[in-house]
């Protein structure tokens, strides 16, 4: 049983599926709605106010140690790689033991589900570094943090285990799509948290230091794709089930002169109705050939409007997944297609934050076979989904065709 203190986290009526079913909003183009809050819509509407808030700091505050590791990082090019050639900084670990500790303080009786262990940080003697990255961002200024505080933060989201009941609990990737962390201004990152109670996404929360949104808010790209805009503008993109999926400028931003707005803009995915005519999303290290839509279509990275019959757009869109979940709940993507590899495991962190925020939105995320993603598959960790065949991320209107489709690829032949 929660803890009184925890008084938004009460039990979801018997029988809540993992996602609640709502009409799409209407197949516009865009629309946006601007309201100035510290959260998106009014308190009373948001059942997990409280922790939704607190998401929101924390997020926006991991963010800014991101910046600043990265400013340190790419200077001095101390780039760690993890046994799975992917590349990890002090930054990651930092974000961990950061939203840990927090949360931990704030939430005693939930835990959290995150994708770092501190045996490897250890093993370089890095733990100094993590610790006063974690100092200048912790609220409780007034607490020394020793390694053995950081490193049992960084080890409480990998050492929580659960039974066969809905659980309750934080999922956290502390950086996704760490080569776009590497890279800079090249391309994209994402910190994202999420809240699972009672084995449903009630919020997300994500934040992209360095994307770029445009002035007046009408249009939301990439890095790669916005070319007129100033560099490292950041984004926050906030979902609560039922109260909708919106986004502003985090506060932490490259350009210290730069005072960015309170103002949240209400996100919705693209209306966009036919297969051949939407933005495809795909994985960095996935062929646009090995998916099986490729029987059906080539692809162009070209950004004009001379797009051939048996031809979709694909949009060179860089580094994790919760980028191109992002892409699609602010309508900058139509489709974002995964195939999941044999040698490879699905991890939940690196899903779940998009998951509610492209619902909110809209959209419709399930895997290859029409089935809703389940997060609770992994009973004992809660670390690993097993979509059948891949996830498939669209704006809903399209979704059915693109799973038929699917199915059917392997009776076509290859035009």
């Amino acid at each position: 049983m929660i803890p009184a203190m925890d008084l938004h986290l009460l039990r979801s009526p018997p029988g809540v599926r993992f996602f609640r079913r709502h009409p799409s909003p209407a197949p516009l183009r865009r629309r946006f709605f601007t309201v100035s809050s510290i959260l998106p819509f009014a308190k009373e509407k948001a059942k997990y106010h409280i922790e939704l808030e607190a998401a929101v700091e924390l997020v926006e505050r991991a963010c800014s140690l991101c910046i600043d590791v990265q400013r340190s990082l790419l200077s001095d090019g101390r780039i760690l790689e993890k046994n799975d050639q992917t590349p990890v900084t002090v930054a990651d670990f930092g974000v961990q033991a950061l939203v840990s500790l927090e949360l931990g303080k704030l939430f005693p009786s939930i835990p959290l589900v995150a994708e770092e262990d501190s045996g490897f940080l250890q093993s370089q003697n890095l733990v100094d570094l993590v610790v006063s990255a974690v100092s200048d961002k912790t609220s409780f200024h007034e607490e020394s943090f020793s390694h053995a505080d950081v490193l049992e933060a960084i080890d409480r989201g990998e050492r929580t285990e659960f039974g066969t009941k809905p659980a309750t609990y934080w999922i956290l990737d502390p950086i996704d799509g760490t080569r776009g962390f590497v890279n800079g201004s090249k391309a994209s990152y994402v910190v994202g948290l999420s809240l699972v109670v009672e084995g449903e996404i009630m919020l997300g929360v994500m934040g992209c230091p360095n994307w770029v949104v445009d002035t007046s808010h009408r249009s939301i790209t990439g890095v790669q794709g916005y070319k007129n805009s100033s560099p490292g503008l950041g984004i926050i993109m906030v979902a609560h089930v039922d109260c909708g999926t919106w986004t502003k400028r985090l506060r932490h931003m490259l350009d210290s002169s730069f005072k960015p707005s309170s103002d949240w803009t209400r996100c919705f995915v693209d209306g966009c109705s036919l297969v051949h005519k939407a933005n495809f999303c795909i994985p960095d290290s996935q062929a646009w050939e090995s998916l099986p839509l490729s029987v059906f279509y080539d692809a162009t990275t070209n950004d004009n409007d001379d797009i051939r019959d048996k031809e979709i757009r694909l949009l060179p869109f860089c580094c994790g997944s919760l980028c191109k979940y992002l892409m699609v709940a602010s309508g900058g993507a139509s489709v974002f297609i995964l195939e999941v590899k044999p040698e490879r495991v699905t991890k939940a962190w690196d899903h779940a934050a998009g998951m509610i925020c492209v619902h909110e939105a809209g959209g419709k995320v399930t895997d290859w076979e029409g089935s809703e993603l389940d997060l609770a598959a992994d009973q004992v960790k809660r670390r690993i989904i097993y979509p059948a065949g891949g996830v498939l991320v669209t704006n809903g209107k399209i979704h059915q065709q693109i799973v038929e489709m699917i199915s059917s690829s392997s009776t076509v032949v290859r035009h």
